[in-house]
Formats: C-alpha cells, structure tokens, sequence
C-alpha cells in the first residue's frame, strides 16, 4: 500500500497496490460486507479470462474495485457519493448536476488509484 496522508480526515488506510490480494485486504478493512462480492467478481474475472484467453476480464475486475477503494476509504466521499446515487435514483428532480459530480468522483478516484 502507498503512503499518503491527508491530515486528520484523511484515507481510512492508504491506497493499496492493484493487485487481487491487495484489494481484497483493503475491502476487508474498510467494507468487509462486500468481500463476497469481490470473491465472486474475482473468480468470474477469472473464469472470463481463461475462456476468453484475454486479461481484460482481469483488468475491468481490478478497475472497479480500486476505485470503490478508493471512494470508500474516504468516509465524507462515499457518503456523498451514496447520497447523490439516491439523488439520481429518486427521480424526484433534475439529475444533471448529480451525475455531474458522480463522474467528478469516480474520475477522482480512478486518479487517486492511478487508473
């Protein structure tokens, strides 16, 4: 895991390397209820990749889940991330300015991961 401190409300844990066992144990620590879904993620991923003889099945497994470490080891982030998903979902006003700033997180987060 890389190094980086953001002051006192900063990363829960530091930004791990994009490796399976790496996520894993960053998912383990910061939102243990969903390492059933990186397991299954993972082994589908797998699967894929060995049918399909290519490693982007792999790569896409690796991408989505540094980037929800990424967004969930800051608690303020995800927070307002799940906020503005329930925005959208709702339906109950103009969804623009929400997607708007999901993207500006998610692309945060792919940066942050370096993605």
């Amino acid at each position: 895991m890389s190094a980086q401190t953001d002051g006192p409300n900063g990363p829960l844990i530091p930004m791990p390397e994009l490796t399976p066992d790496a996520l894993r144990a960053a998912v383990m620590r910061i939102a243990s209820s969903r390492v059933p879904a990186l397991t299954q993620h993972l082994f589908e991923a797998t699967t894929n990749a060995q049918q399909t003889q290519s490693l982007a099945p792999l790569r896409a497994f690796v991408h989505s889940w540094a980037v929800f470490v990424a967004i969930e080891r800051h608690p303020e982030r995800a927070a307002r991330l799940r906020e503005l998903e329930r925005i959208v979902d709702a339906g109950e006003q103009d969804p623009a300015e929400a997607i708007a700033e999901i993207q500006a997180i998610r692309k945060a987060a792919e940066a942050e991961a370096g993605l």
